[in-house]
């Protein structure tokens, strides 16, 4: 798949979709250089096509003899043997020609499936593919749902793409080719004039009228994406929504777009309406023109019955393929539209990519050195103003700071989710925009704020950070990080279901299980983004226990909240306002009665005060258990 160079601007305007471009785009899966398996199954599938027309043809060329010989068998002109020119024997030919007409047919689309569907697995799997390339930047700026109904409707439009160019559209072209032949062949040339001008009509009609349902469509597909955007992200905080009872408030936001793709879907429906009346009218009046020239060719004796028949048959079966003609410029212009949205995410450049001659990350020792990085999310909003600092390799650095001094955004450009503008960030002297994004993440453990759980079992979560690791391996790094007792205590013990985003465990047992992942990865650097900031007080003591014993060895980074977990840092650097204001030990720090020291008594304050509170509610519960004699 061809993308967009290299780059982090967006791409400009989305571009009008093309159906000549989106088939030619999908040919190289439909024939695809490393299967000649399914290369075979394309020329089978075209073979078999053509012996379906040809069976398709032929059948009401029988019903055309039958008619002669059952009408005046003295004039009827059957171009077969004698045993085959009876009636009987002309009605069991009927008969198998439709047999193998839908033989064929049928054995054409087995054939084909394969092609097809292989074509759906390997376009899908390699927006799969790209979504995961692409920044963090534009996953933060993209809804979920939106996202995920974009790639569905894309899916199942590439499906239908290549089923109908090659199931419909090829066929109902060779069978309109035949048709006109057997005009010209049986008739005369006024017929296939005929023909031709009702065709044209046709196509010129269903074109102008599907283009105009494309708008509907598009406002459709929009609406039906707000919607499911609505549906999901209400669900997602469905506690949130019942905290603040907005039940009734969700459900008008939600009924509200589906009102609108309500008004859509109707104006969808009457404008297919519109469109198949007019192919109804134009085939129609094509029909009573040529039946009456036959009418005519009747009364002058240059036509038979048989040929009225003939006609009318050929006529009606040309009405299939040549509505199935105006479904296949339909169905693929509509599938065009649901699929440009995806078209529109494969062109979307990784913002982050891996130099031509870029080599793999080798840590010897672990040292982190941040040198004058420069960096912003918006050019009008400096984050980080030169900072420059470095980890030395076995120690533990901590960053603190107030919110939005840029403490995480060291975290995402340690990972190279971005870069900085400005500077160089090295490991062992490795600048990072140099190696592989790969090897550079393997070398990295991270426990972040927020820890999210794949929906599946403890023992998938564990296994994640190193996905070959053996049971015993899982078993002793969820015992390094205190959190095996706990899952051997749950009846289905590892099998144990975390639920959507491991809502199903509690603030300390995810933050074990991402400690546990981190320890089975065993990487050389250790990056903490808050990690116990969203804990109660004696749930991060027990948390900040199983990290002081992962930290031994390796080089770490910790991005602190909790003053009170980075005490006996090496070294604390206070951010402020994107700059390095204050650097040193704990103890250090705190004779400056600066930045650091201010924090630290406040954050002293507000634990006493909870402290206090916890007192009180201890004392208060313990009051009452009193007077009820329990």
């Amino acid at each position: 798949m061809k993308h967009l160079a290299a780059g982090a601007k967006p791409p400009g305007p989305r571009r009008e979709a093309s159906l000549t471009a989106t088939v030619m785009h999908l040919w190289p899966y439909v024939w695809p250089s490393d299967r000649a398996d399914l290369k075979w199954r394309v020329i089978a599938a075209l073979f078999l096509l053509f012996l379906a027309k040809i069976a398709t043809i032929g059948v009401p060329y029988a019903f055309k003899w039958v008619t002669d010989v059952l009408t005046d068998p003295t004039k009827a002109n059957v171009p077969l043997p004698h045993l085959l020119a009876g009636p009987i024997a002309l009605c069991i030919l009927y008969g198998l020609l439709r047999s193998f007409m839908q033989f064929f047919t049928q054995a054409r689309d087995a054939l084909f499936a394969a092609v097809s569907m292989n074509a759906v697995r390997r376009l899908a799997n390699e927006v799969f593919v790209h979504l995961h390339q692409l920044s963090l930047r534009f996953h933060l700026e993209r809804k979920t749902g939106g996202l995920t109904r974009i790639l569905e409707r894309g899916r199942e439009a590439i499906q239908q793409i290549v089923r109908m160019s090659m199931l419909t559209g090829v066929p109902t072209v060779v069978e309109l080719a035949m048709i006109l032949a057997v005009f010209l062949f049986s008739f005369d040339w006024r017929y296939c004039v005929v023909l031709i001008v009702m065709m044209w009509a046709y196509l010129w009609f269903t074109r102008v009228a599907t283009d105009w349902r494309i708008t509907i469509r598009r406002n459709m597909n929009e609406s039906d994406t707000d919607a499911n955007v609505k549906a999901i992200d209400s669900l997602l905080n469905y506690e949130t929504v019942k905290y603040f009872s907005a039940e009734k408030r969700e459900a008008s936001r939600y009924d509200k777009s589906m009102e609108r793709y309500e008004r859509n879907s109707v104006s969808s429906y009457v404008s297919l309406a519109v469109l198949n009346s007019g192919q109804g009218f134009i085939f129609a009046v094509a029909l009573t023109v040529m039946m009456i020239m036959c009418v005519q060719g009747m009364r002058n004796g240059t036509n038979t019955i048989g040929d009225f028949v003939l006609l009318n048959a050929m006529m009606i079966q040309l009405y299939q393929p040549l509505n199935f003609m105006g479904m296949v410029y339909r169905e693929i212009k509509q599938a065009t539209i649901d699929i440009e949205q995806m078209f529109d995410v494969l062109q979307q450049p990784p913002e982050i990519r891996d130099k031509p001659d870029a080599k793999a990350l080798i840590v010897s020792e672990g040292a982190i050195r941040f040198d004058d990085v420069h960096f912003a999310y918006d050019p009008n909003r400096q984050i980080l103003k030169g900072i420059t600092f470095e980890v030395p390799a076995g120690k533990t650095v901590a960053v603190v700071g107030p919110s939005g001094a840029g403490k995480s955004t060291i975290s995402r450009l340690l990972f190279r989710f971005y870069e900085p503008q400005k500077g160089a960030i090295t490991i062992d002297g490795q600048n990072l925009s140099d190696v592989t994004q790969d090897s550079l993440r393997e070398k990295i453990g991270m426990v972040p704020q927020d820890t999210v759980l794949f929906n599946d079992s403890i023992e998938y979560n564990v296994r994640y950070g190193r996905w070959d690791a053996t049971e015993e391996e899982v078993r002793e790094a969820a015992q390094f990080a205190q959190i095996d007792d706990f899952i051997r205590s749950l009846p289905d013990g590892y099998n144990t279901q975390v639920g959507e985003r491991g809502l199903k465990l509690s603030g300390g047992e995810k933050q074990r299980v991402a400690i546990a992942r981190t320890i089975l990865k065993g990487p050389p650097i250790l990056l903490l983004d808050e990690a116990t900031s969203a804990l109660d007080s004696f749930t991060e003591r027990e948390i900040q226990s199983a990290l002081d014993r992962v930290v031994k060895g390796r080089t770490t980074l910790v991005i602190a909240h909790r003053l009170s977990t980075i005490v006996n840092a090496d070294e604390i650097i206070v951010l402020d306002a994107g700059r390095i204001v204050e650097r040193g030990t704990h103890d250090e720090l705190l004779v400056r009665h600066g930045v650091y020291e201010a924090m630290w008594n406040r954050q002293r304050e507000v634990d006493a005060a909870q402290e206090t509170l916890r007192r009180a509610a201890d004392e208060e519960s313990a009051s009452v258990r009193v007077k009820v004699g329990v």
